[in-house]
C-alpha cells in the first residue's frame, strides 16, 4: 500500500472516530421500533440486547408469546375479540456503502452506494388472545415470479417477502403452539428462532452474516422457506420441529422436508445464556416445474452469552456449521464422489463502550466452502462499531479481512477485504 493510501485511510478513520464522539454527546430520546413498541408502550431496550435486532430475555418472551403482548394501547375487546385499535406497522429500511479492494473498477470494488440495500414495511402483533402475526410487505426490488420473454407472469408471485402467524397457549410458565410461515430469505428456521447466534438470517447482530456466523456461511439459516412450525417454549429453552419446503410462494409439494431445533436458556451468575442444536432433514417431494425432489441436509452446534463487565454490557455468540455433499442437498449441491463437506464455526463479541449508545465487535470465521473446488478455504475477520442515534436509528460500521486458500491469489474482482457502512432504521 502506497504512504498516500495509507495516510488517507487514517485520516477517513479519524473522522468517522470524530463523528461517532459528535454523536456519543448529542442528547438521545428514548425512540423506538413503532410496530411492537406501539403495541406494548415499552421502548426497544425493553427486548433488544445493545441493539436490534439481536433480543434479550425479555424479547424471548415477547416472541414466545407469538407478539400477543399487551400494553398501553387501547383494545378492541368483545368475545372472541382482543385486538390493537391500531394496525401497527413500522418502516424498515437499510442503506449500505460498500468498498471492496478487487481490481475489477466497477461494483463494490468501485465503490457502491445501495439506497435503499432493503426497505420493508412490517405489519404485527396481537390478531386475538391466542394469535399473534408479523407481515414483511416489500416496498423494494422485484416480486418473486416467473417471467415469460413477453413480459407475462407464469405464476402467481407476492409482495409478501416473509410471513408468520402464530397459534399460541400459554400453560402456567409454558407456551405452545404452531407458527405457519412463508419467507423468501429467511430460511426454515423464519417460524421460531430465539437465539442471536444467524442461526435465522433476520436474528444476529453484526450485518456481515456470512463472516460472523458459521451457519449462515454454510446456508442453513438463510434462503426461502415455507411450512409449518410446531413450537414449544419455556425461559428456560424452547423446541421447533418444521415441516418444510425451500420454497416461497406456491409451489406443487407432496412430501415436507423436516427442520429440528432445540434450545437451553439457563440465566447463571447474571449471564443470560443460550445452548442449542439445529438438524435438517427428509426430502421435500417437489413436481419437476417447481424444480424437483430435495434434501435439505445440515446440523449445527451453537451458544451465547449476554451480561456485564465492569459495568459494561457484553455478547459472545459462537457457532459450528455443517452440511455433507450430495446433489440434492441445497446446502452443500454436488453429486462428485471427491466433493468436500460444507463447514464452519465462528465466534463473535460485542462490548458496549457506552451501554445502549456505542459497541465495538470483532468475530473470527474459520469455514469451507465445499464442493469440488481445489481453493475451497475462507476465513474472515470482522471489526466494527454500532452507534444508536436513537434506539430505533443506528449506524454500523464494518471491516472484512478474508484469508485461506480461495484467496491466495487475491481475487480480482472482489478482492480480499470488503467495508460497509450502513444506516438501519426503523420508523
Amino acid at each position: 500500500m502506497s504512504v498516500a493510501k495509507s495516510r488517507g485511510k487514517w485520516v477517513l478513520s479519524a473522522i468517522l472516530l470524530a463523528a461517532v464522539a459528535v454523536v456519543l454527546a448529542l442528547p438521545q430520546e428514548a425512540a423506538a421500533v413503532p410496530a411492537f413498541a406501539r403495541q406494548t408502550g415499552m421502548a426497544c431496550t425493553a427486548c433488544h440486547f445493545q441493539h436490534y435486532p439481536a433480543i434479550n430475555a425479555f424479547g424471548r418472551s415477547f416472541k414466545m408469546g407469538g407478539f400477543t403482548m399487551k400494553g398501553a394501547q387501547s383494545m378492541v375487546e368483545a368475545e372472541a375479540l382482543s385486538i390493537p385499535v391500531a394496525l401497527n406497522a413500522s418502516l424498515i429500511t437499510k442503506v449500505r456503502f460498500q468498498k471492496t479492494n478487487g481490481d475489477s473498477g466497477e461494483g463494490t470494488d468501485f465503490g457502491n452506494l445501495q439506497f435503499p440495500d432493503e426497505a420493508a414495511l412490517l405489519i404485527g402483533g396481537r390478531a386475538g388472545e391466542h394469535v399473534g402475526f408479523l407481515l414483511e410487505f416489500a416496498t423494494f426490488g422485484e416480486a418473486a415470479g416467473s417471467v415469460n420473454p413477453d413480459n407475462t407472469v407464469d405464476s402467481e408471485f407476492s409482495l409478501f417477502g416473509s410471513y408468520k402467524v402464530h397459534f399460541n397457549y400459554a400453560f402456567n410458565d409454558f407456551n405452545v403452539g404452531a407458527v405457519l410461515f412463508s419467507t423468501d430469505a429467511g430460511g426454515a428456521a423464519y417460524g421460531f428462532e430465539l437465539l442471536n447466534t444467524g442461526a435465522q438470517r433476520f436474528q444476529r447482530v453484526a450485518e456481515e452474516r456470512s463472516t460472523t456466523s458459521a451457519q449462515q456461511f454454510v446456508g442453513l439459516g438463510a434462503g426461502s422457506a415455507e411450512g409449518i412450525a410446531f413450537v414449544a417454549s419455556h425461559r428456560l429453552g424452547f423446541a421447533n420441529f418444521s415441516l418444510w419446503t425451500p420454497d416461497h410462494g406456491n409451489v406443487d409439494i407432496n412430501k415436507p422436508a423436516y427442520y429440528l431445533r432445540a434450545a437451553a436458556t439457563p440465566t447463571v451468575l447474571g449471564w443470560d445464556l443460550g445452548f442449542g442444536f439445529q438438524y435438517f432433514g427428509g426430502t421435500a417431494s417437489r413436481s419437476d416445474a417447481s424444480g424437483g425432489d430435495v434434501e435439505p441436509e445440515g446440523w449445527a452446534l451453537d451458544a451465547q452469552a449476554q451480561g456485564t463487565v465492569i459495568g459494561r454490557p457484553l455478547g459472545v455468540y459462537a457457532a459450528y456449521a455443517k452440511a455433507e455433499p450430495s446433489a440434492t442437498n441445497i446446502f452443500n449441491a454436488s453429486a462428485a464422489g471427491n466433493a468436500k463437506d460444507r463447514d464452519a464455526w465462528s465466534i463473535l463479541a460485542e462490548f458496549g463502550v457506552i451501554p445502549n449508545k456505542w459497541t465495538v465487535f470483532a468475530g473470527y470465521l474459520k469455514g469451507d466452502r465445499g464442493g469440488t473446488a481445489v481453493r475451497t478455504e475462507d476465513n474472515a475477520i470482522t471489526v466494527g462499531t454500532t452507534v444508536m442515534l436513537a434506539q430505533n436509528v443506528e449506524i454500523q460500521l464494518s471491516n472484512v479481512s478474508f484469508d485461506g486458500n480461495r484467496f491466495d491469489p487475491k481475487p480480482a474482482s472482489g478482492g480480499d477485504n470488503r467495508t460497509t457502512l450502513m444506516l438501519f432504521a426503523g420508523f
